[in-house]
């Protein structure tokens, strides 16, 4: 089987994505559009089990899916779901000495994932999840 094209492309696919998001959220550097990133990601994944978090992370690009399963402690107990301000809290306080998170961070990373990964797909898999993380990617949608 030949090396599938999304490793062949997966510097270049995320490249376009940071720029993407820097675009978006109007952060300045990809350095702090990246802790921003991150900070989300993990928001969202400790509000999933192990198998749920592992379908979701399949419909994600390769290095979007990288940052969103590294340091992963899979013994830590599954959040609730809360509402958006507590999730914004989350989001700034994560590695809080370095993170420049936009107020809308949930809605800048929610817009550009969606530019980014296969719409179907991520959509199907979304469809399977409880309603409060399908709800979490719809941020931003309108």
């Amino acid at each position: 089987m030949p090396m599938p094209l999304e490793y062949r492309q997966a510097s270049a696919d995320f490249d376009a994505f940071m720029k993407d998001l820097v675009a978006t959220s109007m952060i300045q550097t990809s350095h702090q559009a990246y802790t921003m990133l991150q900070a989300v990601l993990q928001v969202f994944r400790h509000r999933l089990t192990v198998g749920q978090a592992i379908a979701f992370a399949n419909v994600l690009p390769p290095v979007l899916r990288a940052i969103f399963v590294s340091d992963w402690d899979v013994e830590a107990p599954v959040k609730p779901f809360v509402d958006r301000d507590a999730l914004m809290k989350e989001v700034r306080a994560f590695r809080h000495e370095h993170n420049l998170s936009t107020e809308t961070a949930l809605e800048d990373v929610t817009v550009v994932l969606r530019r980014h990964v296969d719409r179907a797909t991520f959509e199907r898999v979304l469809s399977q999840l409880p309603p409060e993380a399908r709800n979490f990617w719809f941020m931003g949608q309108g």
